[in-house]
């Protein structure tokens, strides 16, 4: 059978309530006294119960993240900068997926409600009202990419619409004046702030040539195949993501056009992928991974100080990557 806390308490000499102190870090314990009982906790390969101790700390040492989706190179690399935080601080990571439905995120947050210390929510197709009747009371949370400020809550925000408005008019100084915009979805925050970004940034007198998308690689090929088949094609394709630029440069090389001979590409985020493609895609660098770190520094520090400054709003800078898919690199 397992050993339980009494059994070490019996081979250390001391409490149970001792015993406890000591698993704890607590510092009202002498040093010899804390040696002793861990080194019987070893010696009876004694393990202590999360359940228990969260009774004690009122902490379950678990954070939540309720992301739009879980696939993609994208998410993984957002994931991959949220968990290794998470890990550096000794914090388990329960991850769920809204499926880009606000009522599937209302119900994912509910589902968190008593398991997790905070929450990390990238959610840009939820407004205000809707996070604010599902988010549990009183439990730490940073909103990621939303678009939307809660009071107590802090909000992390890429600068999605100035990294738009580069890349724009970076395709314009190659000469583009037809630049043709392959959107993501309607009602998400970031797809938005992109299009006006990319409508900003158009050079003068030049109208908006656009593209539905909903940020998926078959989104970017149905656009690419308009395209190429357009009696005057465009100079330039900006897609509003990177998945949606692979998969307008499949659909471009399939019907015989050379990019960037023929017209200029970029695309949005820098997912790994984007410098190994032929040709290199030009894209706007978020950091995905670090936006992740970040969320979840940010979460850790209002877990930790609940008080009302330690509320953040921040937004994080983009970067223009040039490569050869817009006629450089």
């Amino acid at each position: 059978m397992a050993s339980t806390i009494r059994d070490v308490a019996r081979a250390a000499g001391v409490s149970v309530a001792t015993v406890s102190r000591a698993l704890n870090g607590a510092d009202n314990v002498l040093p010899d006294t804390k040696a002793r009982i861990l080194a019987a906790a070893a010696e009876l390969r004694f393990a202590p119960s999360g359940a228990a101790r969260s009774l004690i700390t009122r902490r379950t040492e678990t954070v939540g993240a309720v992301l739009p989706d879980l696939h993609g190179e994208y998410f993984s690399e957002l994931i991959r900068g949220v968990d290794q935080a998470a890990r550096q601080r000794g914090l388990h990571l329960l991850v769920s997926s809204s499926h880009g439905d606000a009522h599937e995120a209302a119900l994912a947050l509910r589902a968190m409600n008593g398991r997790v210390d905070g929450l990390i929510v990238m959610s840009p197709h939820a407004d205000a009202q809707m996070l604010s009747q599902n988010l549990p009371v009183g439990l730490p949370a940073v909103l990621l990419n939303s678009g939307v400020e809660l009071p107590g809550h802090s909000n992390l925000d890429v600068d999605n619409r100035g990294g738009a408005l580069a890349m724009t008019r970076h395709l314009a100084a190659q000469g583009a004046r037809r630049i043709a915009f392959i959107g993501g979805p309607q009602d998400n925050h970031e797809a938005r702030e992109r299009l006006r970004g990319y409508r900003e940034g158009l050079p003068a007198g030049a109208m908006p040539l656009l593209f539905e998308g909903d940020f998926s690689e078959e989104a970017g090929r149905e656009a690419g195949v308009r395209l190429a088949t357009m009696p005057i094609r465009p100079d330039a394709v900006f897609a509003a993501n990177d998945m949606m630029a692979l998969g307008c440069l499949g659909a471009l090389t399939e019907a015989g056009l050379r990019v960037p001979e023929d017209v200029l590409l970029a695309g949005f985020d820098d997912i790994p992928i984007a410098r190994y493609v032929t040709p290199q895609l030009t894209t706007v660098r978020v950091g995905i991974a670090e936006l992740g770190r970040r969320a979840l520094e940010g979460l850790a520090g209002a877990i930790e100080n609940a008080a009302p400054d330690s509320e953040r709003h921040e937004t994080i800078p983009t970067e223009l990557v040039i490569r050869r898919s817009s006629g450089n690199g």
